[in-house]
């Protein structure tokens, strides 16, 4: 009887987590980010309170647009959903988490190059390049965690495995398109990447896109959390028996969500011809110290 109800008390914390954290996390981002910058911001139901705005409308397309305008925003909302599923219930490998971002990126370009605009365009070039550069990390940050590579509590355990989730912070901070790699504040098509995608992109069509590019955010912080979580001998101690390890995702997401909001604040974007050099140290860095974790 206890585990039935166990059971249940887990099941419905997933499904809150599945439903609320995308927008909890977005508006923890923007408030924490407002305050460091000496701003008020806005409440953290205030991008709930926008995507509704947005759905309630009917969005604007040319005449010349074709069905992949109407397919593109729901494409890219079927794929997060299928990472964020994926990330929070374990259903499936979480190899299958690159092809569904695989998806969620050509849903992207699919809809800049309809609107057939030199800011969608040249948008989609730089969302190619970050995409070329970070796959191959990510893939490597999967196969670590579905590994049985434990963190160990030695010092020299504990500084490889800090170094490998700051590493992997990175990679995901270029996948979300987020500085030192972009600057989603900005308001110049120039340098954008995600929101120069998604400019043609209106009412119903702007809250997919918005909801999918958050729900991808949560999924990727929860996918850092939980691989901490899984490889570390310290959340497998004598001290925390009986309590599982997935109450302790909602701190730690939004621990992560407030240091991403610091980050966005006080970090500026970086040159473009910067990129490839430093993703490629990363890469060659987590491999090390993914070997490290493995043989220590």
């Amino acid at each position: 009887m206890d585990s039935y109800i166990e059971m249940i008390i887990h099941t419905t914390y997933l499904v809150v987590l599945f439903l609320v954290l995308p927008f909890l996390l977005t508006g923890i981002v923007r408030k924490v980010r407002a305050n460091a910058q000496g701003r008020k911001g806005p409440r953290l139901i205030q991008f709930f309170m926008e995507i509704n705005k947005s759905w309630l409308k009917n969005p604007i397309l040319h005449n010349n647009f074709s069905s992949i305008s109407n397919l593109a925003p729901r494409l890219a909302m079927y794929s997060s959903l299928m990472i964020w599923s994926i990330v929070l219930f374990e259903w499936a490998p979480f190899i299958l988490i690159p092809f569904f971002l695989a998806l969620y990126r050509f849903a992207y370009i699919g809809f800049a190059m309809e609107g057939a605009t030199s800011f969608g365009g040249m948008a989609s070039g730089r969302e190619i390049l970050l995409s070329v550069m970070v796959e191959p990390t990510f893939i490597l940050m999967i196969l670590a965690a579905q590994s049985h590579i434990e963190i160990s509590e030695t010092p020299q355990g504990i500084l490889i495995g800090i170094l490998f989730l700051i590493l992997s912070f990175i990679a995901i901070l270029a996948e979300l398109a987020k500085p030192p790699f972009d600057d989603p504040r900005t308001h110049l098509e120039l340098t954008m990447v995600h929101e120069a995608m998604i400019l043609e992109a209106s009412g119903r069509h702007l809250a997919y896109f918005e909801l999918a590019s958050s729900i991808k955010f949560s999924a990727l912080l929860t996918f850092l959390v939980k691989l901490a979580l899984e490889h570390s001998k310290i959340f497998h101690s004598e001290s925390i028996i009986g309590v599982s390890r997935e109450f302790l995702i909602l701190p730690m997401v939004i621990l992560l969500a407030l240091v991403m909001g610091f980050w966005e604040a006080n970090s500026v974007r970086r040159k473009w011809t910067w990129i490839p050099e430093f993703m490629g140290l990363t890469f060659i860095s987590i491999l090390v110290l993914g070997t490290l974790v493995k043989l220590s």
